[in-house]
């Protein structure tokens, strides 16, 4: 139950600091409205906040986040950019969560 838990947590973490990046991308690239930086802003405080509820040590938890992220972003760039993922991107993103699962089966359990 807590690694589900985790990982759901890990996924909406990564959507909030995905769209507290691409939000400033919309308003610089592509004309977007000023008030984008607040809904960037706000995005971007609901992800910090997320990393606080994180069961572990901060730097394990950023370490195994980042498999997450990478994956949660490939996704991105399918459905909200319409690029469709190249075989690397996919080979990138297993790399990541194997990684990802290394350190979360090892590393949590021997803490």
């Amino acid at each position: 139950m807590l690694l589900a838990k985790t990982l759901g947590l890990f996924v909406v973490t990564a959507i909030a600091e995905i769209i507290g990046c691409y939000l400033p991308y919309l308003w610089l690239r592509k004309d977007g409205s000023p008030w984008l930086l607040f809904w960037a802003a706000i995005a971007l405080i609901a992800f910090s906040y997320l990393l606080t509820l994180h069961p572990d040590a901060a730097g394990r938890v950023y370490a195994a986040y980042g498999g997450v992220y990478v994956t949660i972003a490939i996704f991105w760039l399918w459905q909200v950019d319409g690029i469709r993922p190249t075989t690397w991107d996919i080979v990138g993103v297993i790399v990541t969560i194997i990684g990802m699962a290394i350190i979360v089966l090892g590393g949590w359990k021997s803490a």
